[in-house]
């Protein structure tokens, strides 16, 4: 169990370094999360330039786990240091799950239960896309669940309140952990469960209400926006009716979404009540009206995906499956697991592209160090990881960007699928504006350029 963990741990980091080191990582969200954690380290509260000048991290979701990532940062103050951080939370969210299925039923199911949700898409793809906090969730969730699968609700309690100091919306998957330890066995068991549930909700609640519109510049919780739209008050009651019921499922990348996530189980998954913890998360990513919240990219099917395994070690274990039948559904999880991993963002380890030398990376990097330590700076997308450990880095083209920084660092030649939140011609009307504002030219080699700004006289 150890060496698989291992191996994924490599795996995971070896992604996310690479991918970093190639320009490919972005602002948001990489850049945001490690400016959270420099002011931790720094002994502020966190707070983020690319969000908005001095903006409170804390107002935008309550994520104040990533205090313990500071000594890390402190020692080692880059963005690798939560990448690499990431890669060891997902890795040992694999073991609980791992240990589990290897008491109820064998070590060869372990390993390959163990393999196939380490290397499930919704994992892979979390890690492929920056930082992101549900990374402290996915073990904390792995080890309450297999508490709850091997009847032990107090371990499955302990293990789920923690989830409450990884994000807001997290009280309502301790809630639903807490229902399912409420829904059978004695009073005392009723008692501990129902004390969960409620702490989970009333936490959400308190936080979505109060905490975050409180600590928010804008004095609202901003994401509430999402699950407007199309089913608020402007749509009437058949609007809100439709996305409470089909519009969970439709558009039809939401079905897909549902499909792709039972089926490294073989569906075998909807056999336990495991599953419904997975239901919040499931709920207001199918009522959001933001499309990537529906799909399979980026990382939001990351806590999703310790639940489904859960779920199909319990149902496994329930049926008493042994034998020949065992054998076939660990090998159509496998098959499945192996199916799906090329078009993951595990799956560009194995293209040349992902280890080939670019010149580009390099004059990047020579650009990057002519900017002084301390600096007010606007840079590209894919270069403001790469600044937010030694200035005070925020977005070239975003509007709430702090205005008149000391220096701009723009890429011009950045491919045309990774341009934001600029186009090309509008990124040049931009820079040109600042050349009439007074920037000069003060470098530019492979596509980077360089500006800064002409000290005012008089």
């Amino acid at each position: 169990m150890w060496a698989l963990v291992s191996g994924l741990f490599l795996a995971y980091a070896t992604l996310s370094l690479r991918t970093h080191e190639r320009l490919l990582s972005h602002s948001f969200d990489l850049a945001i999360f490690e400016q959270a954690v420099r002011s931790y380290a720094e002994g502020r509260l966190p707070v983020s330039e690319v969000k908005g000048p001095g903006f409170p991290v804390l107002g935008d979701h309550f994520s104040p786990v990533l205090a313990l990532l500071a000594p890390a940062h402190l020692l080692f103050p880059s963005a690798r240091t939560l990448l690499v951080a990431q890669a060891a939370l997902i890795a040992a969210s694999v073991l609980p799950l791992a240990l589990w299925a290897r008491r109820a039923l064998g070590g060869a199911a372990a390993a390959v239960i163990g393999l196939a949700y380490g290397l499930s898409w919704g994992v892979a793809n979390a890690v492929g896309f920056d930082f992101h906090e549900w990374a402290f969730a996915v073990p904390l969730l792995a080890c309450s669940l297999a508490a709850l699968g091997q009847d032990r609700p107090r371990a499955a309690a302990l293990w789920a309140l923690p989830l409450l100091l990884v994000k807001e919306d997290m009280g309502a998957t301790v809630a639903a952990i807490g229902l399912l330890i409420a829904w059978r066995g004695g009073p005392g068991r009723r008692r501990l469960g129902l004390a969960t549930a409620a702490a989970g909700a009333a936490w959400t609640l308190l936080a979505v209400l109060v905490v975050l519109p409180a600590l928010n510049p804008g004095g609202e919780y901003f994401y509430a926006g999402f699950l407007g739209g199309s089913g608020g008050a402007d749509g009437g009651f058949a609007a809100l009716l439709h996305k409470g019921t089909l519009g969970l499922v439709t558009p039809d990348e939401k079905a897909v979404t549902l499909v792709l996530l039972l089926a490294p189980t073989l569906f075998l998954a909807l056999r336990s009540p495991l599953l419904l913890v997975a239901v919040p998360t499931l709920l207001w990513r199918g009522l959001s009206d933001y499309a990537p919240h529906w799909g399979t990219g980026y990382h939001y099917s990351l806590t999703a995906m310790p639940v489904v395994f859960a779920a199909f070690v319990h149902a496994l274990e329930r049926r008493g499956t042994t034998g020949p039948g065992l054998r076939r559904a660990l090998a159509g999880a496998a098959g499945v697991c192996l199916l799906l991993l090329p078009g993951s963002s595990l799956g560009k380890l194995a293209e040349a592209e992902m280890w080939r030398a670019e010149p580009r990376i390099a004059a990047a990097h020579r650009m990057m160090a002519r900017i002084p330590d301390g600096a007010q700076v606007q840079a590209s997308d894919g270069l403001v990881p790469h600044l937010a450990n030694r200035t005070s880095v925020s977005l070239f083209g975003w509007a709430a960007s702090r205005p008149d920084p000391e220096w701009i660092l723009v890429d011009t030649q950045v491919a045309p699928h990774l341009r934001w939140p600029l186009s090309a011609r509008d990124e040049a009307l931009a820079l040109a504006r600042a050349r009439a504002a007074g920037y000069r030219t003060v470098a530019g080699e492979q596509g980077f350029v360089l500006l800064g700004r002409t000290p005012r006289t008089g």
